[in-house]
């Protein structure tokens, strides 16, 4: 299965040899930011939300003293704004007490933080610090299923078995590519096998 998983890395590489986080961010308290408010919210919204959110409350320092309110008519257009305007303020307050304002790096700090998983917390490891990480998001729990690497949906299982089958310098690039893919071809309800460069080693592939 490793060997499976190698040759599916390799595939996304070729097919997207960039591997960017879509979200746009400065620094990692606004990827934080961007990350908690792309909560079934497209990025490209986010993106277009940021800036005046940004331009009000830039550093965590500012956001903890904010006015919920206005957090929430910034944030308004990205969904469950309520919940995630005093996410916001919570997460840049527990920010400023706890580690100096600053964005740490640990699994148990970032996730002991108001809003953020171990989805948030492995995307804020990999992007901003470097660290091996496994996004576990819809795509990922989709994609890795039907091409056999994982055989549940359970965010914190696939994690485990992804683990195990992937290179720790490879995870968070391949998990950022199996989005990219979700979006243009394996897309949910519609995939486009035809198309797949994926085909060969997915088992629902090989079923159609």
């Amino acid at each position: 299965m490793k060997n499976k998983a190698h040759h599916i890395t390799q595939l996304l590489k070729t097919e997207y040899p960039d591997s960017l986080c879509s979200l746009e961010y400065d620094d990692p308290f606004h990827l934080l930011v961007a990350v908690r408010l792309a909560a079934q919210c497209t990025d490209a919204r986010v993106n277009l939300v940021m800036p005046a959110l940004l331009q009000a409350y830039p550093t965590p320092k500012a956001m903890a003293v904010a006015d919920v309110l206005h957090v929430q008519q910034l944030v308004r257009s990205c969904g469950f704004y309520r919940t995630k305007a005093q996410d916001l303020v919570t997460m840049a307050g527990q920010l400023c007490l706890r580690h100096g304002g600053q964005v740490p790096q640990g699994m148990d700090e970032l996730i002991a933080l108001q809003g953020v998983g171990r989805k948030t917390a492995n995307l804020i490891r990999g992007d901003v610090f470097g660290l091996p990480a496994i996004v576990v998001d819809t795509h990922c729990i989709r994609i890795t299923n039907l091409l056999g690497l994982t055989d549940t949906k359970n965010p914190a299982k696939i994690e485990q078995q992804l683990l195990q089958l992937l290179d720790p310098a490879e995870s968070n690039n391949f998990c950022h590519r199996l989005v990219l893919h979700g979006r243009a071809v394996c897309i949910a309800r519609r995939p486009q096998c035809g198309a797949c460069v994926l085909a060969g080693e997915c088992d629902f592939a090989q079923l159609r």
